[in-house]
């Protein structure tokens, strides 16, 4: 049984409603998941082998939404030790827009600088593709959840 650390990045609602899917879908295969909305780094208790997972949107020119950008900005300037646990993230975003799922991809780069484990790869959902993004997360869900326990 994994413990996942779920943070959340959401301006308009959509990355929220994905989360609390996923965290639903998790705890239903098992396993314990902590939403973390707004995430900060003095309240989050990374333990060996555990978890974190960021699902966020992007919002403006290719940022992470308000209510994750202190998460973000905590792990460019402390660089925690991460390294005895793994991450995950799921980016939504609009892929007629340059910074297509950028709030996603900075999010992969701080967590891999604080030396966290990659869970699978980076999986971004095109809210243009699917009208319900928790639909998207499902088949998703489907190859991530084995890889809890490997």
């Amino acid at each position: 049984m994994a413990q996942i650390h779920l943070i959340v990045g959401s301006t308009l609602g959509a990355a929220e409603y994905v989360a609390e899917h996923i965290a639903s879908q998790v705890t239903t295969a098992g396993h314990r998941c902590q939403i973390h909305n707004p995430a900060n780094l003095d309240d989050l208790t990374f333990l060996q082998d555990d978890v974190l997972l960021v699902v966020t949107s992007t919002h403006g020119a290719g940022e992470v939404p308000d209510n994750l950008k202190p998460f973000a900005d905590q792990l460019a300037s402390q660089h925690p030790d991460f390294s005895h646990g793994f991450f995950s993230v799921v980016a939504l975003g609009d892929s007629n827009y340059d910074t297509f799922c950028e709030g996603g991809k900075q999010m992969e780069r701080l967590l891999a600088q604080c030396h966290a484990q990659p869970l699978g790869a980076r999986f971004d959902i095109d809210v243009t593709r699917h009208d319900i993004p928790e639909d998207a997360a499902d088949l998703w869900l489907q190859e991530w959840l084995p890889l809890l326990a490997s």
